[in-house]
């Protein structure tokens, strides 16, 4: 029989699925932890919160705070990249539950305590026996000095200072609670959770017509990324791409000689003997030494370069030829091309990750990232996970972690919301959203109350991309100018993680009719582009990711909060440190055509205001400043020229302090 538990530890929070995956932090920051704590009877009970790196024997530990109603807390901080594991160990404390016990008796008006003094004698010296020579002499001499002490000495004794810390230290824990299963936290660098993406066609750096550009033709673009303040340069494959089936313009059936085919259509052995596939580099972008030398440059740059993990296959991909057991089969012995109906990708063959060979299939693959990973690379966003079992991601997102522990992943899964939110659990270290389809003022209230203040936050970071090769919204498409203005506001501020995909600074939305795609889509061909077209928002861009790095607010992700506004086509929410040094007031026009106008709520007791104060907002985006008082207060948003405000708010008596 086993020991009987006797403390009762329950309701532990963070925890996902009874601790089998795990809740997600950056390094440097603290990990909050609470759980119902308590056990039978009067015993006083002392909690302590463990935590180590998986590997690791010793435990750290820090005494948890009891609230209210036998709720518990504790904090800890992470500190190093890697898998964290925590667990409580609580126990009905003999020393303090006898320390209570004199108090209350001495309070009460009882002097004869001669027995209790000997129950406390007892105590210490049987934590005598646990201490290092020094301690336990010391513990003995208190030990004798409880024996002979009188009811009043004894009230002062039980509270000295060095008794208390050494009965702390030596605790009697023979009867702990040591809480099953430990749960865990994945540790991630930074960049993890606060990161500017930007997104281009690397064939496409130059905005040439008729012909691609190479990787050492990038720098242009990537320079002007960066005067943007982008930090991860995000690129599709990079492979060669197959000839059989190559689509042309538009999706078309037919390629023509000049037209450069679809990147995700991976794999061309015409192009040597020995390559061809998800290690080489297409050879009209280079060589792998030219990827190497740009992935360099950008780190130079304090920028790094994301790789498209696309398990794709043209006909041409050397695995048709060595591993034809590793595709899906056709009745005929065919081989079975992707479909996605009324879709037809006649120019991929999907992989069957269930095949009899399966197990050599999945090692290839962690190959592959691995050998990025080797070169410079640990940032992939992987493309339509949903579509490959969530058993191969969490075996393959442990193993590259394992031995690049500063790999990060990004899902591109919109699909089912729960497929969503298991593929983060298992590894996933961002994910894409719906925030893409999310337009109106409650839909973007629901959508992101769920991802920040419910237990989603603890797993799933959003990254919120405006748009896609593949998505151009109807928004977009609609809306003109103020659109772009618009959406580029919600996504830098909403998450602390984003996206665009380039175009979007030139307001780019010509569609296929109906459809929310892109009209001669660069997934298809060269992509013609003045980079400084008039029209275009560069300069907004910069602005937003100037103020997102100048304010720590915006590199949180549970500190969203939203407020009223009187108008249903503007937004209000704030952002805001614990510390409250840095208060974010973020109001947006959702409305593209017209100026709107309305009073905000703002929550001034959350910030230690009066309702009678007076303070100043600082306008982040136009540097205008105003003078507020009261919690209700107008604002008017022009979509054209002023679609958001970013205040920074202040207490007058800061206001002298802060413009210094």
């Amino acid at each position: 029989m086993k020991n009987p538990v006797t403390v009762v530890i329950q309701n532990l929070t963070p925890t996902l699925d009874g601790g089998k995956a795990c809740v997600k932090r950056t390094i440097e920051q603290d990990l909050t932890v609470e759980a119902d704590i308590f056990k039978e009877g009067y015993d006083v009970i002392r909690a302590l919160l463990k935590w180590r790196y998986v590997g690791e024997i010793a435990w750290n530990e820090t005494e948890m705070i009891p609230l209210e109603n036998d709720r518990w807390r504790g904090m800890f901080p992470v500190l190093k990249v890697g898998i964290c594991e925590y667990t409580i160990e609580a126990w009905g404390d003999e020393f303090l539950s006898w320390q209570e016990e004199i108090r209350k008796k001495f309070d009460a008006g009882l002097r004869e305590l001669r027995n209790e003094a000997l129950e406390g004698a007892q105590i210490i010296e049987s934590s005598a026996q646990r201490a290092t020579q020094s301690d336990a002499a010391t513990l003995k001499n208190l030990a004798q000095q409880a024996k002979t002490a009188a009811a009043e000495e004894l009230r002062s004794f039980c509270e000295d200072p060095q008794l208390m810390t050494l009965m702390t230290y030596w605790a009697n824990r023979s009867l702990s609670t040591l809480l099953h299963p430990f749960r865990k936290v994945r540790v991630d660098r930074k960049r993890a959770a606060f990161a500017a993406w930007y997104e281009f066609f690397p064939r496409s750096a130059e905005g040439k017509a008729n012909s691609g550009s190479k990787f050492r033709n990038c720098l242009g673009r990537i320079d002007d990324a960066k005067a943007m303040g982008f930090d991860v340069i995000y690129f599709p494959p990079i492979h060669p791409i197959g000839q059989t089936n190559r689509k042309g313009r538009n999706n078309a059936l037919k390629c023509g000689p000049e037209e450069p085919g679809v990147p995700y259509a991976i794999g061309n052995f015409r192009e040597g003997k020995n390559g061809g596939g998800h290690r080489d580099i297409a050879p009209e972008l280079g060589t792998l030494p030219d990827f190497e030398w740009l992935v360099a440059e950008v780190r130079r740059r304090g920028m790094e370069i994301a790789l498209d993990f696309a398990i794709n296959c043209s006909p041409d991909h050397p695995y048709v030829r060595q591993h034809p057991e590793w595709f899906f089969k056709r009745p005929d012995g065919s081989i079975k091309h992707a479909e996605n109906p009324p879709k037809k990708y006649e120019d991929v063959y999907p992989l069957n990750f269930h095949n009899k060979n399966w197990k050599a299939l999945w090692e290839e693959l962690c190959d592959v990232l691995l050998f990025w990973c080797a070169r410079g690379v640990t940032i992939f966003r992987v493309d339509n996970p949903h579509t490959k079992p969530v058993s191969f991601w969490e075996w393959i997102i442990a193993k590259v972690q394992a031995a690049y522990p500063d790999a990060i992943f990004l899902s591109e899964a919109f699909t089912r919301p729960k497929m969503m939110k298991t593929l983060a659990k298992v590894g996933f270290t961002q994910s894409y959203t719906y925030f893409t389809w999310r337009n109106t003022k409650q839909e973007l209230i629901e959508y992101f109350t769920e991802l920040t203040q419910t237990e989603v936050k603890d797993y799933l970071r959003p990254n919120l991309f405006t748009n896609t090769p593949d998505i151009l919204p109807y928004f977009l498409q609609e809306d003109g100018r103020a659109a772009f203005l618009i959406r580029a506001t919600l996504a830098a501020t909403l998450s602390p993680v984003y996206g665009i995909y380039s175009g979007f600074e030139l307001c780019e939305n010509a569609a296929i009719p109906g459809r929310e795609e892109y009209l001669d889509s660069e997934k298809y061909q060269f992509k013609a582009r003045d980079w400084n077209a008039p029209g275009n928002i560069k300069s907004y861009l910069t602005s937003l990711n100037r103020i997102r790095h100048e304010n720590r607010a915006l590199r949180i992700h549970d500190n969203l909060f939203f407020h009223l506004v009187e108008n249903d086509k503007i937004l209000f929410y704030t952002k805001s440190t614990p510390s409250k040094e840095n208060i974010l007031l973020i109001v947006v026009n959702l409305n593209p055509f017209q100026t709107e106008a309305g009073y905000v709520h703002v929550p001034l007791k959350e910030f230690s205001f009066l309702e009678s104060d007076s303070y100043q907002v600082d306008d982040l985006l136009s540097g205008k400043q105003f003078s507020w008082t009261g919690s209700r207060n107008y604002v008017a948003l022009d979509p054209m020229t002023c679609p958001a405000h970013i205040f920074r708010l202040r207490r007058r008596s800061d206001c002298n302090e802060y413009d210094a």
